[in-house]
């Protein structure tokens, strides 16, 4: 699985006091009161546009203890599960699995030596050119361009053309600590940037929310090879791991918060990303059944919700509160392409595919909110590419909020 931090493999059997809260507290109903009761009394926010949050528990208990973000947390949970299939269903689709990446690129951040990721899992193919539409080939060859001063750099376009459907997220044992290591110690913003108010702080959430999404893809992957009987996982501790990678009590505290925190910038970049997708598919770039799917998802009231956009709010503000935090922003944009640079640092090859979509995806994103002067980026300058890797980010967020939802409960 993508980025692993390692395995924990001793059984952990004490339950804790959190779960049987988020239990009892599922059914709850959230009315006006309920809000200001937990805290949740924030401006703009209409407990009555959301009767049934079952996952009153979420907002309230297990994931943060910042106010502002708790009824975007409660939106998520009661909207997400619907809107997660259509994300799903489209991510099948040749516009939305075939990359062409760079498996062969060097690493240029830490020593390494190399050698083959020692499970069968890590190793990923190239499907045979005449599986490629010919759109998809042209267009990625005739937009591939280089920006000195760009969000992200993606590999350049060659006949190699990866399906995510063929090879899909899952646990490959691999241990990336040392690459999320580095990420975070040497590519994350340091020196007081955790000030809640400053842009750099939402950067590193950002960041530290796609680590979350990988972390809970790798926790789902363990406890699928376990379900299918896998010996090598046979010994892993499912419970032990969630909580030491996604809990508030294991190794980063807000990992739920900021995992949120990120799917809501993916859900309001899509937003402001609507324009331009309804444009390709009138333009027919966009084929009729992909074009059905995208609709739905542009559609979804989830994407406007207003407590949902509270997190690129946020970031808005932040970035634009002085000419200090403006001039500073290209320093966000350099530490964007220093992240797809890293992930040629993995050594698993599934990894580093899923890793590589994720970061452009994360980095579009990015783009589309802030642009060059923090007012936000033009969508119609979004390739195909990174168009396609934002809407699969999305969904890989959607998958880790529905997995962590489950398995909490």
């Amino acid at each position: 699985m993508l980025l692993s931090n390692g395995s924990v493999k001793n059984r952990s059997n004490h339950l804790r006091l959190q779960s049987l809260l988020w239990y009892s507290l599922g059914f709850l109903r959230m009315s006006n009161h309920a809000v200001q009761a937990f805290g949740l009394n924030v401006p703009g926010y209409n407990a009555l546009k959301h009767p049934t949050v079952s996952s009153l528990r979420m907002s309230a208990v297990g994931v943060t203890n910042t106010d502002d973000l708790k009824p975007g947390i409660a939106a998520i949970d009661m909207m997400n599960p619907e809107f997660q299939k259509t994300l799903e269903e489209l991510r099948h689709f040749p516009y939305f699995r075939l990359y062409s990446c760079d498996m062969l690129g060097s690493c240029e951040y830490m020593p390494q030596e190399l050698f083959e990721c020692y499970s069968q899992s890590c190793e990923i193919y190239p499907v045979d050119e005449d599986e490629v539409p010919i759109d998809i080939m042209t267009v990625d060859s005739e937009e591939h361009d280089f920006e000195l001063d760009g969000w992200a750099r993606w590999d350049m376009p060659t006949e190699d053309y990866y399906d995510t459907d063929q090879f899909p997220e899952e646990y490959t044992a691999y241990d990336g600590s040392m690459v999320w290591s580095f990420i975070h110690e040497k590519i994350c913003f340091k020196d007081g940037s955790n000030d809640l108010e400053e842009w750099k702080a939402d950067f590193n959430k950002a960041v530290s929310g796609l680590h979350s999404m990988i972390s809970a893809q790798v926790v789902k992957g363990m406890e699928t090879k376990i379900a299918e009987g896998d010996e090598e996982a046979a010994e892993l501790d499912v419970n032990a791991e969630f909580s030491r990678r996604l809990s508030m009590n294991g190794e980063t505290p807000k990992a739920l918060e900021n995992l949120y925190f990120g799917y809501m910038l993916m859900l309001t970049a899509v937003s402001k990303a609507r324009e331009r997708i309804l444009s390709d598919i009138e333009l027919d770039k966009i084929h009729s059944e992909e074009a059905a799917l995208l609709q739905k998802i542009v559609s979804s009231k989830l994407l406007d919700d207003a407590s949902v956009s509270v997190a690129s709010a946020k970031l808005h503000d932040h970035a634009v509160k002085d000419e200090c935090s403006v001039t500073a922003l290209w320093e966000a944009r350099m530490r964007t392409r220093e992240l797809m640079r890293i992930m040629n640092c993995v050594q698993c090859n599934k990894c580093r595919l899923h890793g590589k979509i994720s970061v452009l995806g994360l980095s579009t994103a990015l783009q589309v909110l802030l642009g060059r002067t923090g007012e936000g980026g033009d969508p119609n300058r979004i390739h195909r590419v990174e168009l396609a890797a934002m809407l699969t980010t999305l969904s890989k967020f959607s998958n880790a909020v529905s997995y962590c939802t489950n398995f909490r409960s």
